[in-house]
């Protein structure tokens, strides 16, 4: 992956300013983003894209890993010790971002989009759940016409998983067009919204990482705690 910015204007792509976002006692290795895309394409314009977001993240002091869905079976057509299974949810206990990017296929995201976030349970891992209180930010592309189905869509669903998503979200109307031969990014507006996608997602991840614990701390679930524990000790025989 060719890793200059040709379109950045460099003096005006600033550095995240750690000391305006985290407190002290916060952590301060790179943030860990995560990045999904949504087609299997030989030439798929969502993992095009997600390649020049990581360009963007990585100039921003990001540690960025990108899964390649290929090889991962629709959930319940294998058990969850498919390889490629447990490679998806390390990557993502592994994360304290993601970014989320789909074509948008018959008005909505892909089958190979939702199944990457079906794969991903709500339920601990290891006593660790692999999305909740992270951060997210969405992007799609498409084929004719701006839409918005897409990101919406996996809007609700980064809600559904507990995620902080981020207000911002890039849509690339007639991404066959955004592109060169190269596989590059034309310079364009797509491409700066894009841009302050990623820059928008450095500065939420920095801001909420180290108190994303008490973020997701809930009344509901300490009282079922605290309701198991007492059965425990409480139990009349081992």
């Amino acid at each position: 992956m060719n890793d200059t910015l040709p379109n950045i204007q460099k003096s005006q792509l600033h550095p995240i300013d750690i000391g305006r976002l985290a407190h002290p006692g916060d952590p301060t290795h790179p943030p860990r983003i995560l990045m999904l895309y949504g087609s299997l394409r030989q030439r798929s314009y969502s993992r095009l894209l997600t390649q020049e977001a990581a360009r963007i993240l990585q100039t921003l002091g990001a540690e960025v890993k990108i899964f390649n869905p290929s090889g991962l079976p629709l959930v319940d057509d294998a058990p969850d010790t498919h390889e490629k299974v447990q490679e998806l949810r390390t990557l993502s206990l592994w994360s304290e971002a993601h970014v989320w990017c789909s074509p948008e296929r018959h008005g909505a995201m892909t089958g190979v989009m939702k199944t990457q976030i079906d794969w991903l349970p709500l339920a601990p891992i290891g006593g660790f759940r692999p999305t909740q209180g992270r951060t997210l930010a969405l992007m799609q592309v498409s084929g004719g016409s701006q839409s918005f189905n897409t990101v919406n869509q996996m809007r609700i669903l980064g809600r559904w998983m507990r995620m902080i998503t981020i207000p911002n979200q890039s849509s690339v109307a007639k991404a066959f067009l955004e592109f060169d031969e190269d596989g590059r990014m034309n310079p364009s507006p797509y491409y700066n919204r894009m841009v302050d996608v990623m820059e928008e997602l450095m500065k939420f991840t920095i801001l909420t990482r180290g108190r994303s614990d008490y973020l997701v701390d809930r009344y509901s679930e300490r009282v079922e705690s605290a309701e198991d524990l007492s059965k425990r000790v409480n139990q009349q025989s081992i």
